[in-house]
């Protein structure tokens, strides 16, 4: 029995937990019951059979009470799929009792099938079951599957978010035995991605010439999927060793040709110059978020709820070849508790606060910063701006994998969203791994076409 004071001179008494064990007793013996389920797979290889009460399904699914409204016979017979069948069990309980336990590879069926009886509350929460659960599912190849499953189904919320997982863990996708298994959708909506989190571009190539390889698909998606990989932001003597082992490259040379050949530009010239006469503002002259030391590092804080930490990088002023041995210098600070300047107490000659900030709750608005600086002359910039990225990662099952990541400009020194409303106190944040942050600062430079282009 559970008694919850409500207002004064009432309360409630729950026996609620009592209720469910009743209905699930229900189920299990079948006492009353006034329907037959009998949950079959389509051609009959294995079946199942469910003594059920209407009542009980017409509160819980709409189309189950339609279904037995028009019903000539005692026992109402579903066709199934064979995973389905496998988890009806659990389908069933959760309709007498509100709650089900299930693991990662029942996900996608028990969604089939609160789908199609219209149980929206199951449907939603396995919708956010599986989004609450990417990190631990990446390993098994989950994360692919229910992307194609959310695909087919029209779940645009649950497509969307596996699609931000696998963009930035792509490292791993690219390494895992489930890569080839991935669809020719999902990997053109992935090349298609700025956003991508990988060591660097000639690592998407490889990747995509190993799925190529794997799935032979037709010529068309070949030219498309080699028409995104992003070729000017791979070094030159990379591009030509590129062009002298892939098989894939030589076959497919016609298609990509002019692609090669305005990386090779793009390397050789000043990108002042070249700003002249093509849009470098295009996708291919765009970096993604890689990971190698020539864009950025990374940087574990320990006790990050302690005190300001610091650290200094070098990066490469940009990605043409051009830029290479030109390197810019730069500070990120880390604070946990920081307090913007229009928000800091300010105090007269005399060392008093100003009376008109003295009762403003400045403190309450201080929280984790980081900003990221150059210490290099801006006039030696010209043509280029940066975009800071700054990657947060935790370790899930011996691995890292990426929580979040945040973005800001040039113009910014810090990011405005970075970490908000995250308590770095407690060590069991979902942002922090064995206490520690794991922080990857990369810097992504990008030209800006100055002159208009000449036609």
């Amino acid at each position: 029995m559970k008694l919850e004071a409500k207002l004064e001179g009432s309360s409630v008494i729950s026996h609620s937990q009592g209720l469910v064990g009743r209905l699930e007793t229900l189920l299990l013996q079948g006492n009353s019951s006034d329907v037959s389920l009998r949950v079959e797979t389509v051609d009959g290889d294995e079946a199942k059979q469910f003594q059920a009460h209407a009542l009980v399904l017409s509160l819980q699914s709409p189309v189950f009470g339609f279904m037995l409204q028009n019903r000539n016979s005692s026992i109402l017979l579903l066709h199934e799929s064979q995973d389905c069948v496998a988890v009806f069990d659990k389908f069933i309980r959760y309709l007498y009792c509100g709650e089900l336990s299930l693991h990662m590879d029942q996900a996608i069926a028990l969604h089939k099938l609160a789908t199609k009886y219209g149980v929206s509350d199951l449907q939603q929460g396995l919708t956010e079951y599986m989004s609450l659960n990417l990190a631990g599912a990446s390993g098994s190849g989950h994360v692919v599957d229910w992307y194609e499953y959310a695909a087919a189904a029209g779940d645009e919320g649950l497509k969307a978010t596996c699609l931000q997982f696998l963009s930035w863990n792509l490292s791993s996708v690219l390494r895992s035995a489930h890569w080839p298994s991935v669809s020719a959708e999902l990997l053109m909506a992935l090349l298609r991605r700025s956003d991508l989190v990988l060591q660097s571009e000639l690592e998407l190539f490889e990747g995509l010439e190993a799925w190529l390889v794997q799935n032979d698909p037709e010529s068309l998606t070949v030219e498309n999927a080699l028409r995104a990989v992003r070729y000017a932001m791979i070094p030159p003597r990379e591009l030509f060793r590129l062009q002298r082992r892939s098989h894939m490259l030589a076959r497919y040379q016609e298609s990509v040709r002019d692609l090669l050949f305005l990386s090779f530009q793009f390397h050789s010239a000043s990108p002042l110059q070249l700003a002249k006469f093509f849009d470098v503002n295009c996708s291919l002259f765009v970096p993604r978020n890689y990971l190698t030391a020539s864009w950025g590092t990374p940087w574990v804080i320990n006790s990050p709820a302690r005190d300001d930490r610091s650290t200094t990088f070098q990066t490469q002023l940009g990605p043409s070849g051009h830029d290479e041995g030109k390197r810019v210098t730069w500070n990120a600070l880390f604070s946990p508790r920081w307090l913007p300047l229009n928000l800091r107490p300010m105090y007269n000659e005399q060392g008093a606060m100003h009376q008109s900030q003295s009762v403003q709750p400045s403190v309450s608005a201080a929280r984790p910063r980081i900003i990221i600086t150059p210490t290099t002359s801006s006039a030696e910039f010209a043509g280029v701006h940066f975009q800071k990225t700054v990657i947060v990662s935790t370790r899930q099952q011996s691995q890292l994998v990426v929580h979040h990541v945040y973005n800001f400009h040039q113009s910014t020194e810090e990011a405005g969203d970075f970490l908000a409303h995250v308590d770095l106190q407690q060590r069991t944040s979902e942002y922090l791994t064995d206490g520690s942050l794991h922080l990857h600062i990369i810097i992504k430079p990008l030209y800006q076409t100055l002159i208009a282009i000449k036609k």
